[in-house]
This record gives C-alpha cells, sequence and structure tokens, in this order.
C-alpha cells in the first residue's frame, strides 16, 4: 500500500489560491505609457438604438485634437509593473512634449471639441470602471463606423490613426482581444503610409507595441516599438525622457522571450536616461528599477534584484515616508527575494510590515486585490514553516472581507473556502475540511454547470478529504466524474486529468480494485508526464517507482526488470547531479 500512500501525500498539499484567479480583474483604459493622448474624433451619427447618454459624446466634427493629454492606468488587483506601481510614477505631462504644441496638417482645433473628446475618453473611462461594458462598446462602435468610413473615404492621415489607437485601447480595457487584433490590422496597415514627422506618431506605436506584446506577437511588437525609439531619437535625441516608455516595452519583450542579457541592457538605459534628466532620487525610477528587479529574479540573480528594490523602497520612503503605502508594497518585492534566498523568516517579517502599512493606509480598501494577494503569499508561506495557525487565521480574515463586501456565497469566496480546506487538511482536520469543500461546491453549482471544468478543483479536493475520512466510495465516484470532465475539457493526455488519475489510483488501490486496471491508469499518468515534465522528471521517478510496486505484487518479472533498470539510471544521474 506504499504507493497509495505516497499518492495521496502528494495531493494533499494544493497550492493556495488567489481570488483572482476565478474572477477577469476590473480594468479601465491603461496602458504601459507615459501620456496617453485624446484623439477620438466623431461626427453626427444616427444610431438604431439611440442612446440619449452615448449621442452627449458624439462630438459634430471631423477634425482631430492632439493638444490634451490623458492618464490613465490599470487596476488589477495585483502587484505587477503595468498596474499598481505606474499609476503611482508618472507625471501630467513631459516638459518637452508640452513646451510646445505641434501643428497637425496645419489645421487648427477648438478648444471646445478638446474638451468634448476629453470628456468622451473620461466617458469610457468611467464606464469600463463601474463595469457598464455595453455602453462603453456602444461608444467605442460609434466611434470605429465614424473612423471607418473616413478611412473608405480615403482619409488616412494620424487623425484616423490616433483614433484607431484610443478604440483599441478601449477594447483591451474591456478585454476584447480579437478586436483589439481586428484593429492593431488595421492600424498596421495606415501607420505604414505615414511618414515619421507626423505629431504623435511615436505615442501611437508605444501603445501598438504594448497591445501586441498583450497578444503576444513580439516581433510586430518589436518593430513598432523600434520605430517609436528611432522617431523619438530623431525628433529630441538620445537623452530624452520620451524613450523610456518604448525602452521599458523593448525590455519586457525581450525578457518574454528568453533575451535577458538584452532587456537588462534596456532597463538601465532608461534608468540611465531618467537619472540624467531627472536626479538619482526621482520618483520616475521607480519603473524601470521594479521592471529591472523582477526580470533579475526571474533570472535567479536574487543580490541584483535586492538592490534595485532596496533603491525604490529609499525612494519611496524619502518621498513619502516610511508607512507609505508604497513602501508596503516594495516590501513584497523584497520578500519575494527573501523567499528565493532562503530566508523564510526575513520573508515573513517583510510580508507582515507590508500589511500592516497597507491596512493602515487610507488610500487602499479592505477588500483591495493587493492586500488579499499579500495575505495568501504570507498564509502559503507560514504554512510552509510549520506556522499554520497563523496563516489559517489570515485564510479566514481573507473570507470574512469578501463575505462582508460582496455577501455570504458569493463565488469569489471559493478560492478562500478551498485555500482554508486546504490548511485544515494539512493539519489534520479532515471534518473541517470536508465541510469547506461542500460549501464551495454548493456555491459553485449556482453559478457553473455541473460539467465545468473549474468544479473539478474544490471536487478532486474533497474526493481526497473523503479518503483520508475512509468513505471511499462516495471519494471514488468524485473522482471519476473529474476525470471524465477532465478528458473532455482539457484532452485525455493532459496534466489535469493525469493528477485525477493518480489520485483514482490512490482511492481504488485502498478499495482493492483490478490491479491490472490500475497499473493501466498509473501507465496513462507515466506518459502524461513524460510528455509534460521529460523523461527523467521527479514526477516520472514518482510514477516508475509505483508502477514497480504493481508489477512485483502482479509478478510480471519481465517488466518489472525494465523498470528497476530505469529507475536504477535515473538515481545514478540524479547523484551525479547533486554532486555537480
Amino acid at each position: 500500500m506504499g504507493a497509495s500512500s505516497a499518492t495521496t501525500a502528494s495531493l494533499l498539499n494544493p497550492p493556495f489560491l488567489s481570488s483572482n484567479y476565478y474572477r477577469m480583474s476590473q480594468m479601465f483604459i491603461g496602458i504601459h505609457s507615459v501620456q496617453l493622448p485624446a484623439h477620438i474624433i466623431s461626427i453626427s451619427l444616427c444610431l438604431s438604438n439611440h442612446n440619449r447618454k452615448l449621442a452627449n459624446y458624439v462630438v459634430d466634427s471631423g477634425v482631430f485634437c492632439c493638444h490634451t493629454s490623458v492618464r490613465c492606468f490599470a487596476t488589477t488587483g495585483s502587484l505587477n509593473l503595468d498596474s499598481a506601481l505606474e499609476r503611482n510614477v508618472w507625471g501630467s505631462s513631459d516638459s518637452q512634449r508640452s513646451s510646445g504644441k505641434p501643428e497637425i496638417s496645419k489645421k487648427s482645433f477648438d478648444n471646445d471639441l478638446e474638451l468634448m473628446l476629453q470628456d468622451l475618453f473620461d466617458e469610457i473611462k468611467s464606464l469600463i470602471r463601474m463595469g457598464n461594458n455595453n455602453d462603453a462598446l456602444e461608444l467605442l462602435e460609434a466611434n470605429y463606423e465614424v473612423v471607418k468610413q473616413q478611412i473608405e473615404a480615403g482619409d488616412k492621415g494620424i487623425e484616423q490613426v490616433a483614433i484607431l489607437d484610443v478604440i483599441a485601447l478601449g477594447y483591451v480595457a474591456i478585454g476584447d482581444l480579437k478586436m483589439v487584433g481586428f484593429l492593431l490590422n488595421l492600424l498596421n496597415k495606415v501607420v505604414k503610409e505615414l511618414m515619421d514627422d507626423e505629431p504623435l506618431l511615436d505615442s501611437v506605436l508605444t501603445h501598438m507595441g504594448s497591445m501586441y506584446t498583450t497578444l503576444g506577437k513580439f516581433e510586430s511588437s518589436m518593430h513598432v516599438y523600434k520605430r517609436a525609439l528611432a522617431i523619438i531619437e530623431g525628433r529630441y535625441g538620445n537623452n530624452s525622457t520620451l524613450l523610456v516608455t518604448p525602452l521599458l516595452g523593448v525590455g519586457k519583450v525581450l525578457g518574454l522571450i528568453g533575451r535577458a542579457t538584452k532587456a537588462t541592457d534596456m532597463y538601465h538605459r532608461a534608468i540611465t536616461v531618467l537619472e540624467t534628466n531627472m536626479g538619482a532620487e526621482s520618483e520616475q525610477l521607480v519603473l524601470p528599477l521594479f521592471a529591472l528587479g523582477n526580470l533579475l529574479m526571474k533570472e535567479g540573480k536574487t543580490t541584483d534584484a535586492e538592490n534595485a528594490f532596496n533603491r525604490t523602497l529609499n525612494i519611496y520612503k524619502k518621498l513619502y515616508g516610511e508607512d507609505d503605502e508604497r513602501v508596503g508594497m516594495t516590501l513584497c518585492s523584497l520578500a519575494n527575494v527573501k523567499c528565493a534566498k532562503g530566508d523564510v523568516d526575513e520573508a515573513i517579517l517583510l510580508y507582515q510590515n507590508a500589511l500592516l502599512l497597507l491596512k493602515n493606509s487610507k488610500n487602499v480598501n479592505s477588500d483591495d486585490g493587493v492586500v488579499e494577494k499579500i495575505m495568501i503569499d504570507l498564509a502559503e508561506l507560514l504554512h510552509s514553516v510549520g506556522r499554520g495557525d497563523e496563516g489559517r487565521t489570515l485564510l479566514k480574515e481573507c473570507l470574512l472581507i469578501t463575505e462582508k463586501h460582496k455577501g455570504k456565497e458569493h463565488p469569489d469566496s471559493v478560492s478562500h473556502l478551498i485555500n482554508l480546506a486546504t490548511s485544515y487538511s494539512r493539519s489534520k482536520n479532515f471534518v473541517e475540511a470536508e465541510r469547506l469543500l461542500r460549501t464551495s461546491l454548493k456555491i459553485m453549482s449556482k453559478t457553473v454547470t455541473p460539467d465545468d471544468q473549474s468544479i473539478t478543483f474544490p471536487k478532486l479536493n474533497l474526493a481526497i478529504t473523503l479518503y483520508n475520512l475512509n468513505q471511499n466510495e462516495e471519494a471514488e465516484q468524485l473522482a471519476l466524474e473529474v476525470l471524465l470532465i477532465r478528458e473532455k475539457a482539457f484532452g485525455k493526455d493532459s496534466l489535469p486529468v493525469g493528477e485525477a488519475l493518480d489520485c483514482l489510483v490512490s482511492i481504488q488501490s485502498r478499495m482493492e480494485k483490478d490491479d491490472k486496471e490500475l497499473l493501466g491508469h498509473l501507465q496513462r499518468v507515466l506518459q502524461i508526464q513524460e510528455k509534460a515534465f521529460g523523461d527523467d522528471s521527479e514526477e516520472v521517478i514518482g510514477t516508475l517507482k509505483k508502477i514497480l510496486f504493481y508489477l512485483d505484487k502482479m509478478g510480471r518479472k519481465n517488466e518489472k526488470f525494465a523498470v528497476q533498470k530505469r529507475l536504477s539510471m535515473l538515481r545514478t544521474k540524479y547523484k551525479q547531479m547533486i554532486q555537480h
């Protein structure tokens, strides 16, 4: 029975989940940029379904406004470069950009029109932020129809490009990436025909680079970023702060495609430009420093990453004091560094200090996704060092906050219930774990269909819990249900299916089901793991041991010898790796 117990042990500790995994993050228009010009063009338009609110933001004009500088940032509820930090970094405009107002096609622009366009942009942003996506879509579609007609009539200038740019940003915010891709294709066709001296073209190209990155089209992203850099260098010189945003964009793409050294160079160049123009303690340095720190962490260069984050911490402390929420967010990055270095106690202390700062901040709500993520990360860390009671207290607090702000049995409470159940399972309180998992399934059953793949996670956890409570029949039934759902959702050779099969083997082994059938399950698991992790992975070694157990039990000596030989070779290989 050693094989089954080993399997169960590996399944009893699923990772804690942030509720952000169960919901789409709320986001309003925001792209990695220093400034976002409001350049939406509209003319009077008859709509089939007339909307009075929409009509207020369809402007009766065919001209384009370039002077307004609008900053909009994403709020994703997580500690990432493009959201929580960025909204605290950039000023309202760049001095080089605002020192003079360039002419566009020698047109003059009406200030009233500029304000109307600003209102339109703000309205779209506000609607998306409040969750009124349908109204936002109507505004975006109305403006798209206008610019589409202009392009079809032969107008393919910077005005049309700028409109398409903002419309595309709106679709990014809504999450309609298919439409973003369509708009980028149209944008690219028009942009190719424009000369580099067109005003605001560098901003549009920078936005396009960010959107291409979002779509995973890295080659296209690099192309437009490089053109934006060339335009800025030619117009403002090699030391312009306007270079920073496209430099960070290029750095991000290079990091994503595995060219870490080149990416590091881009971040260092951005830092140098900002230091030269704004000084070594400018808040503008925060964004490239965080980008650099995160990349260095990914590359395992923890000491260098720690230096970057410490520098950010010092900037925030000097500007805002020791008790500011931005200091707390930076402490979390330093906590990650400490974890990577193996200094868990120091990491826990940093997380605790960060939480205290964020909870005491007037600018951070108790149900903020950032706070929630930190609490869950800290709970995971506390459990890993045997401080489960403290970790469980944090998980209970997460659940209570969600219930307070969103009501009991809200779908967002499911992840917290599962996290708590996992915590209780680790402390061998399977009765309480069962109660919490059944509650989570009850809540999910109201919002998803019985064959939805998302329901398989709590269901498989419940099967494991029931196994530990010796309720084998129901545990087996649940595991079989999970297996069927995952085979349909992910394919029969997928990792989620392998996990379900592994659990099923443990349960059916205790029930003394047919050894041949169990061996067949394990052989399927082996094939899945070999494909996903490689022939010599630790997962494969664990499954080979279980297969060996059943081959020995069934007296299949020839097959047993081959597995023993393979295991022996793998053990030798791992010993050599450890020695080197």
